[in-house]
């Protein structure tokens, strides 16, 4: 029996200990005793010292200076001497690593022992020794060990592999180790299975970028076979590979699902946490019509209630990740309410965690219930949780409309307790239920006003004074309640003194003639004695308003509040997305991404559920932003006017219409590109009139008087006489349109994620979005206006979404652009802020767009003059570029170019190389002439640029090279 093993089973069954004898020498000299016993000729002796070595170690004592007496007990058959020997060996290395290479030979001896275990110990203790000069002695063994007819030692080389990795990835790589750990998936033994995938997944995580686990339905299957038959861990790491696998369509979701579902009943609770992970994940895909989707939603209720019996410190786990779960899939627990009732010795911080969970399963049906828990709650011993309870009694009302009036009468009754604590948080829920239900139960506030001597917290103070100025004219002495708070008001937190000045702003502008000494009275607290940047400029906004405009001031004091709702403590819904896909893991247990608390480049891979069939895209999207390369020079040409600084230009409230030479287009929604971001466009983006109002000249998204046939065809209204396209040139077949990006996030813009692209069709530039709802509202009234750009594009017509998108879903649209806006140099040259509206917020982005999109189809040079335009422009606006790993002929690039109207004038040959001449011409009149080398064989093309506006050749060479290579 090993040594380590024996002590730790004497420990377990409390029988006398009879290696406790090693750790109790009090000897003085005891190093100099060991190093003779260590070389002592009695095998038995050895053995002894070795443990009192160990032993030595164990407590911390340096015994470091026995290393090669130590070593030199490797050479022997007895397996346990062997055992402690590499304990040794490991601990001791790294602080003696030209020692360590001693014990090499031994190693690759060891790894050939006819014993299994011996060969498995010898590539276990290999991986744990963390010494660089010792790796690549280490190679050969662990490549035959890889290899080993033996499963234990197949498993164990796996997991040393990953070991191997973290100390050296280059040599790993270099020795094939990484293909033959993707072969072991294929192993007939399912721990070897389960060892190969736990060490692919740890060397993937540290390298998020390759594409380490090549999952594919095959592999899927073996993983799946395999997943029956090992340990638990092995289940764990098996299950949490699955769930980095999205499946090609419903049917292999539902596949994967029935077998992963008996890891359901397992005795251990990380597995049943992983299969839980790998089946929400999966259940995306399934149509919700599905019979085996209610199947499934059945099936997960019993095992998150069997994880709720275990000991406190795994209930609160499981039930941080029932939260989650909760939230994203209320039906799974919907009947299981009674199992979150707490129990009298349930610990603080599970009671605290089960009722959230009750709140966010509480429904009509079964509220009666749970206010009856909560009022029990109430009456608690425990203060935290009294306050959490009382908090969820309002909570619950405003959940449920149906429960509004019990909830409001159990608060009564608990006010009526007299207990302070109790009190001041009804109060501040009570504020709560009035925002929720305005104008329905006010009829407390006197009850509410008899308790005001008792409050002493700033929340409940401010709850209190919020109530008494919103409802200032029900209560006929709000004047004398308000001064009494105003009497202490610099020893008042910020809070309360925040909103003692509102509510007092509010009682004024209700009853003028009564309080004006008292509003000007707060006024100067606020704004000349205060010292508090926020309470002194909400002071001065009121006094300018009321001293200005009061009705201005009426109707933005006493504005109508928008109602609250309970989902205002739910996670953000694309955090939660990547939460469910982590479930499992410490990710679940802080609500918080891995990314926000591991260091380093480990865990910021964000992962996102799959999206269900036919809803658009589920796939991860590359940030957008660094697509544009090198920056344009400060001084720029005529075509394109500077403008000194961004921000001044964003912050500009110049209203006036962009003066273009020529005949104006004749759609209003042309012209809107002639209003900034936060100029006058704004108040069209705040306000309800899309259409726009006469005053303001093109109103957000305006209907333009003349709107194209079809997005396909081009544009009418002045558009084709401004291009001169006579009739719009089609465009030849296979032009070049960049894949899709996310432009903005769904976390940035309250769930509202926008991604897209750009294309030109038959001389129309179109602005292709895809638009996903990922929060719980509806979401209407689109609008979109862009910024000043370097190129003038402005939407040619409105946002066309034509019907409410509803949470979860996705709706595409395509945006017809023009080119006659407001033009502004920006930096890069091909930059684009966009503003988007709908009726939840405006939602600002930037996204750079091809300069291709700009490529005109009339832009074909004549041979005489692109000759004299190309001696006729200075060498000095000539720029250089490399094109690398293009594999296309002269003739095949030729034509690819020409689908982007990109167009070849001439071609010659010289000493075997492809001399390309080319013209390109932009919408604003620019010409780009470019000569393209192409050779033979040589993967590497030379482009030259030449441009009176030479700032403009990064971007074209960008194009070049985008389209070559798609």
């Amino acid at each position: 029996m090993e040594w380590a093993n024996q002590l730790c089973e004497n420990r377990q069954f409390g029988s006398k200990m009879t290696d406790s004898k090693y750790f109790t020498t009090t000897k003085k000299g005891e190093i100099f005793e060991l190093k003779a016993e260590l070389n002592s000729d009695k095998k038995e002796k050895k053995k002894e010292a070795v443990k009192k070595v160990i032993a030595s170690m164990t407590v911390g004592k340096d015994v470091s200076a026995l290393f090669p007496d130590v070593v030199n007990c490797m050479q022997t058959d007895n397996l346990e001497l062997k055992k402690l020997v590499y304990l040794y060996l490991m601990n001791y290395a790294k602080s003696q690593p030209d020692m360590a290479i001693m014990a090499v030979n031994t190693f690759v001896k060891d790894c050939e022992d006819p014993n299994p275990l011996i060969r498995a110990l010898a590539v276990r203790t290999m991986g744990c020794i963390r010494v660089d000069k010792i790796t690549e002695y280490l190679c050969e063994p662990l490549r035959k060990c890889l290899k080993d007819e033996d499963p234990y030692v197949r498993k164990t080389a796996a997991v040393c592999v990953a070991k191997l990795h973290d100390i050296n990835a280059q040599l790993v790589e270099d020795q094939g180790f990484l293909d033959t750990l993707k072969d072991l998936i294929s192993d007939s033994n399912p721990m070897v299975v389960a060892n190969a995938v736990a060490a692919l997944s740890e060397i993937a995580e540290s390298h998020p970028n390759s594409n380490l686990l090549d999952l594919n339905p095959q592999s899927i299957n073996k993983l799946l076979t395999a997943l029956n038959e090992c340990t638990e861990w092995g289940q764990i790491f098996i299950l949490d590979c699955l769930a980095n696998y999205t499946p090609r369509d419903d049917r292999e979701s539902q596949s994967i699902c029935e077998r992963v579902t008996p890891r359901l009943s397992h005795a251990n609770s990380a597995v049943v946490l992983s299969a839980v992970k790998v089946l929400m994940k999966f259940m995306e895909m399934l149509p919700k019509d599905l019979d085996y989707y209610g199947t499934l939603l059945k099936k997960l209720a019993p095992p998150l209630v069997t994880l709720l019996s275990a000991e406190p410190e795994l209930q609160y786990v499981a039930l941080r990740n029932i939260n989650l779960i909760v939230q994203k899939r209320p039906e799974i627990l919907k009947h299981e309410m009674k199992v979150f009732f707490v129990k009298y010795n349930d610990p603080i911080y599970v009671k605290l965690e089960k009722l959230d969970i009750m709140i966010r399963l509480a429904s009509q049906a079964n509220i009666a219930q749970v206010l009856a828990e909560l009022k029990e709650y109430a009456t608690e011993v425990d203060v935290d949780f009294v306050r959490k309870a009382v908090r969820a009694i309002g909570r619950c009302a405003i959940k449920v409309e149906q429960s509004a009036e019990r909830c409001v009468s159990t608060l009564l009754d608990l006010i009526q307790t007299k207990v302070n604590y109790v009190v001041q948080e009804a109060i501040v829920v009570i504020k709560d239920i009035f925002r929720k239900y305005p104008n329905k139960y006010e009829s407390v506030i006197a009850t509410l006003c008899e308790n005001l001597d008792s409050l002493d917290e700033p929340e409940a103070r401010a709850a209190m004074i919020w109530i008494v100025g919103e409802y200032a004219e029900r209560i006929d002495n709000a004047d004398e309640l308000l001064e009494s708070f105003l009497e202490g008001f610099h020893d008042e937190s910020t809070q309360v003194q925040l909103q003692l000045l509102t509510a007092i702003v509010k009682l004024f502008l209700k009853k003028p003639t009564e309080t004006q000494e008292l509003v000007q009275q707060v006024l100067s607290l606020a704004t000349q004695d205060s010292d508090n940047p926020d309470l002194r400029d909400r002071g001065y906004i009121y006094w300018r308003l009321l001293s200005t405009d009061p009705v201005a001031a009426k109707e933005v004091v006493l504005a109508e509040k928008p109602l609250i709702s309970e989902e205002t403590d739910l996670i953000e819904p694309t955090l939660l997305e990547e939460l469910i896909c982590h479930i499992g893991t410490l990710a679940s247990v802080y609500h918080k991404p891995p990314s926000a608390f591991v260091e380093g480049s480990r865990g910021v891979m964000h992962k996102r559920l799959p999206a269900r069939t036919g809803s658009g895209e589920g796939t991860e999207c590359p940030d957008v932003g660094n697509a544009a390369g090198g920056s344009a020079p400060e001084a720029a040409p005529s075509i394109i006017p500077s403008q000194g600084d961004l921000l001044g230009d964003l912050l500009n409230l110049d209203l006036a219409p962009p003066t273009t030479a020529g005949p104006t287009p004749s759609t209003s929604g042309m012209q809107m590109g002639g209003m900034d971001l936060l100029g006058g466009g704004l108040d069209s983006l705040l306000g309800g009139d899309i259409g726009g109002s006469p005053a303001m000249g093109a109103g957000f998204g305006a209907a333009p008087a003349v709107m194209p046939a079809s997005l396909n065809a081009p544009v009418g209204g002045g558009l084709g006489d401004l291009f001169d396209l006579g009739g719009g040139v089609g465009m030849p077949m296979g032009a070049y349109i960049p894949p899709k990006t996310v432009w903005l996030p769904a976390m940035k813009a309250k769930g509202l994620e926008i991604s897209g692209t750009f294309a030109r069709r038959a001389g129309v530039i179109q602005m292709e979005l895809v638009l996903t709802n990922k929060a719980m509202s509806v979401m209407t009234d689109f609008a979109i206006q862009f910024n000043r750009n370097s190129f003038g594009l402005a939407p040619a017509g409105p946002l066309q979404v034509l019907t409410p998108l509803g949470p979860n879903q996705t709706i595409e649209v395509s945006l017809p652009l023009s080119t006659v806006g407001p033009v502004m140099k920006m930096d890069p040259l091909n930059n684009l802020q966009v503003a988007v509206k709908n009726n939840i917020d405006v939602f600002y982005f930037s996204c750079q767009y091809p300069i291709s999109m700009l490529f005109v189809e009339d832009g074909k040079m004549e041979r005489q003059v692109f000759l004299a335009t190309w001696k006729d422009i200075p060498n000095d606006n000539e720029s250089q570029f490399q094109i690398q790993d293009c594999h296309l002929n002269s003739e095949a690039a030729s034509n690819k170019l020409q689908g982007s109207n990109i167009f070849t004038i001439a071609k010659r040959t010289v000493e075997g190389q492809d001399m390309l001449y080319m013209s390109i011409k932009l919408s604003n009149g620019i010409w780009v002439l470019a000569e393209l080398k192409v050779q033979a064989g040589n993967p590497n093309y030379t482009i030259s640029l030449k441009c009176r506006a030479p700032e403009v050749s990064q971007c074209v060479f960008q194009c070049y090279e985008a389209v070559l290579k798609n």
